[in-house]
């Protein structure tokens, strides 16, 4: 039995180490602190290893078969009817892709976690057995949302990680703030739970939608020619859409909700309020990058009936994307200028990147969108987890105003902090985000000004702005964080947590360097050529090759967007270094961009005041309605109805005790006391213990008898003629 034929086996198992992992924690194990890190940490291992021989069996080189015709197995499961719903796993190479990144950047917060959740093994968490049994489920649910092989199972596990992220971001809930407008964990877990959760169900019927037009939710059966040839051509319930177009929209509220987009992100942000380990895989390895990767693995439907070399124009579906998509990633850019808190900073920042991947998949780079999606897990993890190396070693301290100087205290996190942001600002050549993030505006530049995509020319200017904007909040990111001298005691003694910590920090640090080099394009001068582009062409066979030649990829070199890539990074960073880094900030000092930008920074500081607009529009009428329907449909009207009932009960109740006292109870009183009175006066009559009046009643007795033997037809005769019967 060779390799390839235990990968089916392989690729099903590997969700089930880190499931057994929660299961044993919760049971037997959640009183011994080190055994649960131990066993959490030794599953999440061997996921990692097996999904390593999944990915090199894959892309080695006698694995150009799965490339081309991918593993898919299935066994029958839920029996509906005369059909049976079926589960499965699927290998091909952009599942093979995601396991890759999704088991590596897992297997380092798992490390990770337990310098964080301990402070470097000097103060344990009271409940740090309790977190590692949910990590565990949570990366059970990635890890199984990215084998399965149908609709049904990715959506199983689409929702353990939503529970997994209420349990996580609420994960201390005791914790109180005295602003009220400040969110706590437990609020900002229900926040995430139940905006989620409208994405949610808006995907679920896109999912009901398609098995009740298909009959199947496999991605092979779903996503072949020919039954996206019938969806194309299907009318749906909405005139002028298709059921393809109809059932890819609803899919895509899945992936606004569970990749925080306009305008469901606003849980996000506040999902800081959760362990920092919690907010790498949140918003880097696991749960935001589901609802990319679900759009990525669906894209042929989403783009089904676009073909640019025959002039067609953007489906429906693509254009609602490449627009929510652009406002998003704009709009996040925006709002992270004007943030203090240093993960909040990393959040909108998500918010932004994931919007790249959105509009992306808007005018058809399905490529360079799945690209994005893997070199942003590896340096926002980075990001996240540096910045969680910050906050324990600077005694909890997450306002970058109070920071500084934190680079002679804590060199290691410095390093692979500012290695992170520079692949997240897209620093030209040696940093992965470079690549992925030029291949998405080079992509949109030639659907734009090439090929005649009004959409995409939008999309190219606000992402470039965007992309302009992520230099600059980076560059003063680090600037405040680790230049000049510390502006509180807090900086001030400030020093590295341990190895466990910094570790990951490094493995992240050196994907986020050299991913990008499998993606460099073969149109870049020097380091391009006819085999650099490893990735299209790897991934793009997922695809398929007829479809992947009717999306928008340039040819040649565009001199514009070359040039424009070399250039905004480090100009955005040169502007954050002018800004925050020549003069570095000192105690007391006020951020220079409230006097720059005016009334604009509180509009931006506070998040263009959606919050406290969805307040007022939905929560506050939401909370009025509860309380008026309580007072008078609850109070007075059932309330009401249910008194008078009981009301009414209680005096038939009570009428009914007087009928049965006097009636019921009182009949068979006297009915009693005349058979006892019978009793007594007849026992005298009858009874007399004389053998002369017992001889006497047997003789009378005897008489009647035999009146009753002679007579006794004549009697009845009479009776009946007396009665006239």
């Amino acid at each position: 039995m060779t390799v390839h034929d235990l990968l089916p086996i392989l690729t099903a198992l590997i969700p089930l180490p880190t499931f057994i992992a929660f299961a044993l924690i919760i049971l037997f194990f959640n009183k011994w602190k080190r055994v649960s890190h131990s066993i959490a940490i030794g599953a999440m291992l061997l996921a990692f290893l097996m999904a390593q021989v999944v990915f090199w069996s894959v892309i080695a080189p006698d694995g150009h078969e799965l490339a081309e015709h991918p593993l898919h197995v299935q066994i029958p499961w839920l029996p509906s009817g005369a059909e049976a719903l079926e589960m499965g796993v699927l290998i091909d190479p952009l599942g093979a892709f995601v396991l890759f990144f999704v088991s590596i950047t897992c297997l380092c917060i798992f490390v990770y976690s337990v310098g964080y959740m301990s402070e470097g093994g000097k103060h344990y968490d009271p409940r740090y057995s309790r977190f590692f049994a949910y990590i565990s489920l949570f990366a059970t649910g990635m890890l199984g949302l990215t084998v399965a092989d149908n609709l049904l199972m990715l959506f199983i596990f689409w929702e353990i990680m939503g529970l997994c992220s209420y349990l996580l971001i609420g994960f201390w809930w005791e914790k109180n703030y005295p602003d009220p407008k400040q969110v706590n964990p437990r609020q900002a877990g229900l926040k995430a739970f139940m905006t989620t959760r409208v994405g949610d169900v808006i995907m679920l019927l896109g999912i009901a939608y398609l098995y009740s037009a298909t009959g199947t939710l496999s991605f092979r059966e779903l996503l072949s020619a020919e039954t996206l040839g019938i969806l194309k051509e299907m009318p749906s319930y909405i005139p002028g859409l298709s059921a393809a177009a109809l059932a890819g929209l609803l899919l895509f509220g899945g992936t606004v909700g569970k990749s925080a987009q306009f305008p469901l992100h606003v849980w996000l942000p506040d999902a800081m309020e959760g362990p920092t380990p919690v907010s790498a895989m949140i918003h880097a390895a696991t749960m935001v990058s589901a609802g990319v990767y679900m759009a990525v693995r669906m894209f042929p439907l989403l783009q089904v009936g676009f073909d640019i070399h025959h002039g067609a124009q953007l489906t429906t579906p693509m254009i609602v994307m490449a627009l929510i998509g652009t406002f998003s990633a704009f709009m996040a850019a925006t709002i992270a200028v004007a943030q203090d808190d240093i993960k909040r900073v990393l959040a909108y920042s998500t918010i932004s990147q994931l919007a790249y991947m959105v509009a992306a998949l808007g005018i058809g780079a399905y490529v360079a969108a799945a690209f994005h999606l893997i070199a942003h897990a590896f340096f926002k993890a980075l990001l996240f987890l540096g910045s969680g190396s910050i906050i324990v070693g600077s005694h909890h301290e997450q306002d970058m105003m109070k920071m500084g100087g934190l680079f002679k205290r804590m060199p290691v996190t410095a390093i692979t902090f500012i290695v992170g942001g520079l692949s997240l600002s897209g620093f030209p050549l040696f940093f992965a985000g470079f690549w992925s993030k030029d291949e998405i505006l080079a992509v949109a530049y030639h659907a734009g000004f090439n090929e005649g995509i009004v959409l995409a020319v939008v999309v190219y200017v606000f992402l470039a702005l965007g992309a302009l904007l992520t230099a600059f909040y980076t560059g003063r990111q680090i600037c405040l964080t680790f230049l000049g001298q510390p502006r509180s005691d807090h900086a001030a003694h400030a020093h590295e947590v341990s190895w466990t910590v910094y570790v990951p920090l490094i493995a992240l640090a050196l994907f986020a360097v050299f991913f990008g080099y499998i993606g460099i394009p073969e149109v870049f001068p020097l380091l391009g050529g006819e085999h650099s582009n490893l990735f299209h062409h790897f991934v793009g066979a997922t695809l398929g090759t007829e479809t992947l030649h009717q999306l928008p990829h340039p040819e040649q070199l565009d001199l514009l967007p070359f040039v424009l890539s070399f250039l905004i990074s480090p100009l955005g960073l040169l502007a954050g270094y002018l800004v925050y880094g020549r003069k570095p900030l000192q105690a007391g000092q006020p951020d220079p961009l409230v006097k720059a930008l005016g009334p604009l920074y509180p509009v931006l500081k506070n998040k263009y005041y959606v919050d406290e607009l969805y307040d007022a529009v939905f929560i506050q009428p939401a909370i009025k309605l509860a309380k008026w329907v309580y007072k008078w449909v609850d109070r007075w009207f059932i309330d009401g109805i249910l008194h008078n009932v009981a009301r009414g009960a209680f005096g038939l109740g009570h009428l009914n005790r007087r009928f049965d006292l006097a009636v019921i109870n009182g009949g068979v009183d006297r009915m009693t006391d005349g058979i006892k009175w019978l009793a007594q006066n007849g026992r005298q009559v009858l009874q007399t213990g004389q053998v002369q009046h017992y001889l006497l009643q047997v003789l009378f007795f005897l008489c009647g008898f035999g009146v009753l033997y002679v007579w006794g037809d004549a009697i009845l005769a009479f009776i009946q003629r007396l009665l006239g019967i």
